[in-house]
């Protein structure tokens, strides 16, 4: 091979390496920043959960839950200190303004693509939050506004944890344990506690799921027996405690009062109570586009031969509704 040879090969390779953007060592750089910023970013995750618990986090705590060597942990915690995101108080991490709003961002970002891969994607439970992980790192400010605006500005993730808003204010976790409830009380399930995964595996496997209507039957050292009505839920305590309930909600007496679209008489009129809470996304920020609020009459109207979907006056519009999207509808026959 002569030499001319030798140097266009050379040129060629020299080219491929360092060409901005698409490079070989661009393309291992914007790699190297991208592991940078998502451990930078679980790591604020890690330090916000701890200053929302009423504790802080330590190195030691950090490594533990990133997984992470101890000198690795400490370079890590240099650097966000250097990005003014994290001060060192003594064996304490705290956040610093710029870290919160930060961390917060990345919440925001993992609660909304949970809702999105729940109700939209259609995903199982149990794999969502894996998922949510690998894309929260990836959207800017204005990218999480349209997703939010997209789902209809849902207020909390498929786990019943509240979603960040926009201003970054982050409402709090509601919800006592099932094991520390009073055994009479009937309860709703609003939180079902994702992490350690192979608790909410147990809790899924179980059936149980959120806004479920449930009652404390048995309560022992060893097991903790929950019914809906229809069926009995057996845990162990220590998964149980995963389950956060509380009181009924305000709704409930309303659906008390009202009865599903779909049972409404072909000639009657009714008036909309509520959306059941079930309904979120884009299936909610749909019916409130067509009008469908609380206090606005509907009428059904055109039956269908098939009787699915059936036709329904609203605002003097016609709309079509299926079975299984009116069934979401509580309304009181006026």
């Amino acid at each position: 091979m002569n030499i001319t040879l030798w140097i266009v090969l050379l040129v060629v390779v020299l080219f491929l390496l360092f060409l901005p953007r698409i490079g070989a060592l661009a393309l291992f750089r914007n790699y190297r920043a991208a592991q940078d910023r998502e451990a930078a970013e679980d790591a604020l995750k890690h330090l916000l959960d701890r200053e929302q618990q009423g504790r802080h986090a330590s190195p030691e705590s950090l490594a533990g839950t990133l997984g992470l060597s101890r000198p690795k942990t400490t370079k890590l915690i240099e650097k966000m200190e250097v990005q003014g995101l994290v001060e060192t108080r003594g064996a304490e991490l705290h956040l610093t303004a710029d870290g919160e709003r930060w961390a917060l961002h990345v919440v925001r970002a993992h609660r909304l693509w949970e809702r999105y891969l729940a109700d939209e994607a259609r995903m199982p439970l149990r794999q969502i939050h894996s998922e949510a992980h690998r894309r929260e790192h990836k959207l800017s400010d204005a990218q999480l506004d349209e997703l939010d605006a997209a789902l209809g500005h849902p207020s909390r993730d498929p786990h019943g944890d509240p979603i960040p808003t926009r201003e970054g204010m982050l409402p709090k976790a509601e919800g006592t344990p099932v094991t520390a409830w009073q055994a009479d009380r009937p309860a709703r399930i609003v939180h079902l506690e994702d992490e350690p995964v192979i608790a909410y595996e147990q809790i899924l496997a179980a059936g149980l799921r959120l806004g479920q209507d449930v009652r404390i039957l048995e309560r022992t050292p060893q097991r903790v027996v929950l019914s809906d009505g229809e069926n009995e839920y057996r845990l162990a305590p220590a998964i149980a405690s995963n389950v956060h309930v509380a009181a009924l909600p305000e709704s409930e007496l309303l659906k008390r009062e009202a009865v599903p679209l779909t049972e409404l008489p072909h000639d009657r009129s009714a008036e909309i109570v509520m959306l059941d809470e079930a309904v979120q996304g884009f299936t909610r920020r749909r019916f409130l586009d067509l009008g469908l609020t609380p206090g606005t009459v509907i009428y059904p109207e055109l039956k269908n031969f098939f009787g699915d979907p059936r036709a329904y006056r609203v605002r003097g519009t016609l709309i079509a509704l299926r079975k299984d999207q009116a069934a979401q509808i509580w309304v009181k026959p006026v």
